[in-house]
């Protein structure tokens, strides 16, 4: 009885206080919801102590699982030194530690290490950078102020951030406040030479006026996981070579194993002038990021205080010891149980089971990148007819996988699946043999 008043506490408590992120709250006070109370490996538990496998990686962060004892150690390590000093004038061990792994480890020429705490954050610093970077250089180019962008793009929810953004639902609430980018349109029938046609076109005619072009590497992850033609993301590199445009690769959602790679860059050859991390970074445990840039970058930042070329610009918790901490022991861990070589058959087996879901009539296409899932729901793919998007079924669909031990969320219409890392075999297809039954159950 104590248990379940105390479930009942929650709930209400819940209910009458918290305003969740990017959910319709009129739905969510109609109905009960889960409060999750602890995590296990693959799995979350919720206030009546049910079992759930955490099918999104708790928003697309968990790498290892949770309460995994190496990262739990870590920040207990980090605890009995010092939870946080600030890194405005000052430095930290963990933070230096961790600035030399990624350094070690990202793609080559990036040997500085920005931190901020979350994707957002470091998608805005980013762009300040590169705004900042051509004003300073020795030859300022002054005129250079603007962003290419893709369509369906999304890279955060700060103004800066949305205004990098394409995704109608997100953003046509702010354009008042957003600054214009530019986007390139992206054909995912047609292959690399056909859409990069169509960039060099608006490179040729914007060149002189565009600081940066920002994108997500091989796949568009909240765009609805869609996956980029092979070749497009070393076209596009060669493309801000040419034509003297900085190149901002956001892996916010695609970094730290989710492609297969550690970093989806790589799978092209592609090294950017600036890196976007966060999400991964540190499995899941505590809110991190990371913009890396090169050392032409950074030394356009260089000079006497007099000379104002300071980037004025960070977080009070940029470079938190207790994040940087974990982060360091998830990359660590990474290498030393070598996830990413056990990832390979994981993710054919991975593909197997979802080919299983292609037989149903409301499973549209199919998308994958590594451990990056899309299923798009249709009304029916014979007949070429979607769903409207006001009869949510996305939203519908993912509610009934509950019940069947499984937590996922979607995006509209599009079902995603992430799940850590190191999720078992068993529970691969346990996830996915559980969205065909709740598709088959509740799509009609």
């Amino acid at each position: 009885m104590a248990e379940q008043n105390y479930a009942s506490k929650l709930e209400r408590y819940d209910k009458q206080n918290i305003w969740h992120p990017f959910t319709p709250m009129r739905e969510w006070l109609d109905h009960d919801q889960l409060v999750i109370i602890r995590g296990d490996g693959d799995y979350l538990y919720d206030q009546h102590g049910r079992r759930y496998i955490d099918g999104v990686s708790s928003l697309w962060v968990t790498t290892l699982g949770h309460r995994h004892p190496a990262l739990n150690r870590a920040i207990v390590r980090q605890l009995d030194k010092i939870a946080h000093s600030t890194l405005l004038g000052l430095g930290n061990e963990p933070a230096a530690l961790l600035a030399g792994e990624l350094v070690r480890i990202a793609p080559r020429g990036l040997t500085k290490v920005f931190y901020s705490d979350n994707g957002s954050t470091a998608v805005e610093a980013a762009l300040k950078i590169a705004f900042q970077y051509w004003r300073q250089k020795t030859k300022p180019v002054m005129s250079k102020t603007k962003f290419i962008t893709l369509a369906n793009s999304y890279h955060g929810d700060t103004v800066g951030s949305v205004s990098a953004g394409n995704i109608e639902l997100f953003h046509k609430t702010y354009k008042p406040l957003l600054f214009k980018t530019l986007a390139l349109p992206l054909d995912y029938d047609r292959d690399a030479s056909y859409n990069l046609r169509a960039a060099a076109n608006v490179f040729r005619r914007h060149h002189r006026h565009v600081a940066a072009l920002v994108m997500e590497p091989l796949v568009q992850g909240a765009g609805g996981m869609l996956v980029h033609p092979p070749g497009y993301l070393r076209g596009i590199a060669r493309l801000c070579r040419k034509y003297g445009v900085l190149l901002i690769l956001d892996e916010v959602a695609t970094g730290f194993g989710r492609t297969g790679s550690l970093f989806a860059c790589e799978q092209e050859g592609v090294s950017p002038d600036l890196l976007v991390l966060a999400k991964g970074i540190t499995g899941g445990y505590l809110p991190l990021a990371a913009t890396l840039a090169t050392r032409r970058v950074y030394d356009a930042f260089l000079g006497d205080p007099k000379q104002n070329r300071t980037f004025f610009h960070g977080h009070t918790y940029s470079g938190n010891p207790l994040a940087c901490a974990v982060a360091l022991e998830n990359l660590r861990q990474l290498r030393k149980r070598r996830v990413l070589q056990k990832l390979r058959p994981k993710i054919r087996l991975f593909q197997s089971w979802l080919s299983t879901l292609s037989s149903s009539d409301h499973v549209g296409q199919i998308r994958q990148k590594g451990f990056m899932v899309g299923i798009d729901l249709v009304k029916s793919r014979r007949r070429g007819q979607l769903y409207p998007p006001d009869l949510r079924v996305g939203a519908r669909v993912s509610q009934a996988c509950r019940p069947l031990g499984l937590i996922i969320r979607p995006l509209g219409n599009t079902l995603v699946l992430m799940p850590p890392l190191t999720i078992s075999n068993k529970n691969i297809g346990k996830m996915v043999s559980s969205v065909g039954q709740a598709i088959a159950n509740h799509c009609l």
